[in-house]
């Protein structure tokens, strides 16, 4: 698969965007990835044991450790992908969020809705 090279100001607009979407630090993702509730949502691909969105968290962490000058493309792809879900996901908001699917899973990709 191709991947778009961004030039600087649609890197620095995207990284702006991903870090107002991921609200969660890398230690609190990184904890919340090991709780069953975590490990218990979201889609997984044929013969994989790991959701998307958790495999998504988990780049999340290697991402916001990282200095902006380290994001390589495909961490700028992630982000964008990130931002994205986030953001079709949150459209989706149920009645009860606390303790919801719905709320795990956005948990996985970096984002708390109860925050």
């Amino acid at each position: 698969m191709a991947t778009t090279v961004l030039d600087d100001n649609e890197k620095k607009a995207l990284k702006k965007e991903f870090d107002s979407v991921v609200n969660m630090s890398p230690s609190q993702i990184e904890k919340w990835l090991k709780t069953d509730e975590s490990k218990a949502v979201g889609q997984k691909k044929e013969g994989d044991s790991e959701s998307i969105g958790h495999k998504s968290g988990e780049h999340i962490i290697e991402i916001l450790n990282k200095k902006t000058t380290d994001l390589s493309e495909d961490d700028y792809a992630h982000m964008g992908k990130v931002v994205s879900y986030v953001k079709r996901h949150s459209a989706q908001k149920p009645e009860h969020v606390a303790g919801s699917n719905w709320a795990y899973s956005l948990k996985n990709w970096g984002h708390d809705p109860e925050k």
